[in-house]
């Protein structure tokens, strides 16, 4: 079996009680923490500064999977790697020379994503694929957490997963938006490697259960 692995979205989390849970998901079986960086012009919405991904890489023991929402994404690739990121995931809409993006972002120790809007067809990654750690495929339009899940993600993930296998690849397939329980499962079996959840488990009544829960069904 191959390994899976369960990304909290922090953009859910309590911001007022954030090293509480950051420290949840340090306990939890969750494998990375999600950290979604929006600047208001790539996307309609505001998140995370430095001062805030600072804090929580001061805290987080495990991978810090970097979600670029921004334009120009070059120019912070360096302060992303100083501030403890181990992904960095860039827009393809965002980027003029993804090539040279990529090499800027493995130059820099880390590893190297690609994040495709639900209206991007995955066959434009033909040609980088093989240069790309791994692929976020957005399964909800970018920029707000607790939307409903596209269900045209699944196929998108059995073309990608065509592609990788194709060009002998080692590429990760990433799935971020309106994961839960329910469909958990039927992406792992599309071909998915990652799952990001956010409102599924911060909503939850008893999160550090729900991730549980959602390992068992990846497992």
């Amino acid at each position: 079996m191959k390994p899976t692995y369960l990304a909290p979205s922090l953009l859910a989390a309590d911001f007022a009680n954030l090293e509480r849970d950051i420290n949840m998901i340090n306990a939890s079986e969750a494998d990375w923490f999600h950290v979604d960086i929006m600047d208001g012009v790539f996307v309609p919405n505001i998140s995370f500064g430095f001062p805030v991904v600072k804090a929580i890489t001061k805290h987080a023991k495990k991978t810090i999977d970097v979600h670029l929402m921004i334009v120009d994404p070059d120019r912070y690739i360096t302060a992303f790697a100083e501030l403890g990121s181990t992904n960095l995931t860039v827009h393809y809409e965002a980027c003029t020379h993804l090539h040279r993006t990529l090499e800027a972002i493995k130059a820099e120790g880390m590893k190297a994503g690609v994040a495709l809007n639900p209206h991007t067809p995955v066959h434009l990654l033909k040609d980088v694929i093989k240069d790309i750690d791994q692929v976020i495929i957005m399964s909800v339009n970018p920029g707000f957490g607790g939307q409903s899940f596209i269900e045209n993600t699944y196929k998108k993930v059995r073309e990608l997963k065509e592609m990788i296998l194709n060009a002998n690849a080692s590429t990760l397939i990433e799935i971020d938006g309106g994961v839960t329980d329910q469909n958990a499962k039927k992406l792992l079996l599309s071909g998915a490697d990652i799952l990001v959840a956010g409102s599924f488990i911060f909503n939850a009544n008893n999160p550090t259960e729900t991730i549980k829960d959602l390992k068992k069904i990846m497992s």
